[in-house]
């Protein structure tokens, strides 16, 4: 999936019945922070139980994600969003500061940056990056199908 082909939407529409949980949380961008978004998101995945698969490649997503953020720019935070409605999970994280033209896939496995994206594009149904509302930073999500005890 090409990054950008799909846009996040500002509004979910949530018609009766509709349930759509929603975790947000905020780490100082510091590589070792990259733990604490993965414990976090595996914490709340169990409480949300989505199936083992669906929990494994979150939590590789997130750690992708957050560390692309702490690494390529020049962030003092990170907040990691993570949202689940109608069998998909979605996860954002957001920076504060980003380079012009936003992530980029690698070449390949050998290229020194981009390998992290290559592992997302593989994982996820779709996946994209877009400015914050707020011009200071940059929106990278992606999106996966689950199965879970919870309708999501």
């Amino acid at each position: 999936m090409a990054p950008g082909s799909a846009l996040i939407p500002r509004l979910m529409d949530l018609s009766p019945g509709t349930e759509a949980l929603r975790y947000c949380f905020a780490l100082p961008a510091h590589p070792e922070s990259v733990a604490g978004a993965r414990r976090r998101t595996r914490s709340r995945l169990d409480e949300w139980r989505l199936d083992g698969d669906a929990c494994e490649a979150a939590v590789l997503i997130v750690s992708e994600l957050v560390t692309n953020a702490v690494v390529h720019t020049a962030s003092t935070r990170v907040v990691c969003e993570l949202r689940c409605l109608d069998g998909r999970l979605r996860i954002a994280v957001q920076d504060q500061g980003h380079q012009p033209g936003g992530p980029r896939l690698g070449r390949s496995a050998d290229d020194e940056h981009g390998r992290g994206l290559l592992l997302v594009d593989a994982m996820c149904s779709a996946w994209g990056s877009r400015d914050a509302g707020d011009r200071s930073g940059r929106i990278v999500w992606a999106e996966l199908p689950h199965g879970s005890e919870h309708t999501c």
